[in-house]
């Protein structure tokens, strides 16, 4: 199951009908980082189709405070480029270092920001759900959801660096989990 932050903005129900009802839907996939944060625009319509990725590149000397404050600027100029409808960020595991946890939680943090300005619903994959579901494993390599993305959406190259090839498999995840979820819903 996936998690979920609809904007207060608003209605439930209005949220519900304009992503249900939709069979061509478009998503932005987030790979959140304060150096790179990758992104990735996935369209279903007749199958699914790429309309952009890439990474939003800071760079290591800036202050942190000014690599957020870019990376929100760039996510909100790629929001309103591309018009999502939906917006589905991967949920970090980290263990150990606590520094590059709190600095992936700030990126995440900014990402969220960034959708929750422009009215997106927003929507959470474990980096385990997000392989599960592009590959069929949940412990696939990068290149082996490299691969399976590059398949999956018809490209002619493998899409590069990691980080976007990374959010684009959050928003094939996204696709494919709400597209059964939508399923199990219309059999209940």
């Amino acid at each position: 199951m996936c998690s979920m932050y609809l904007p207060m903005s608003n209605s439930l129900e209005q949220l519900y009908k304009k992503t249900e009802t939709r069979l061509n839907m478009r998503i932005l996939g987030i790979d959140p980082g304060t150096m790179n944060m990758g992104y990735g625009v996935v369209e279903t319509h007749d199958g699914l189709r790429a309309i952009d990725f890439g990474v939003l590149s800071a760079n290591s000397q800036t202050l942190i405070e000014n690599r957020l404050c870019y990376i929100y600027d760039g996510l909100t100029d790629i929001i309103k480029k591309s018009s999502p409808d939906e917006v589905a960020i991967e949920q970090q595991f980290l263990g150990k270092n606590v520094r590059t946890a709190f600095a992936i939680g700030a990126a995440k943090t900014v990402a969220i920001l960034a959708a929750v300005k422009q009215g997106l619903p927003i929507f959470y994959y474990s980096p385990t759900q997000v392989k599960q579901n592009v590959t069929s494993y949940g412990r696939s390599d990068k290149l082996q959801v490299q691969e399976m993305v590059k398949i999956q959406l018809g490209l002619s190259k493998t899409p590069e660096p990691y980080d976007a090839s990374d959010a684009l498999a959050v928003a094939i995840c996204h696709i494919c989990c709400s597209h059964f979820e939508r399923w199990v819903s219309e059999r209940s």
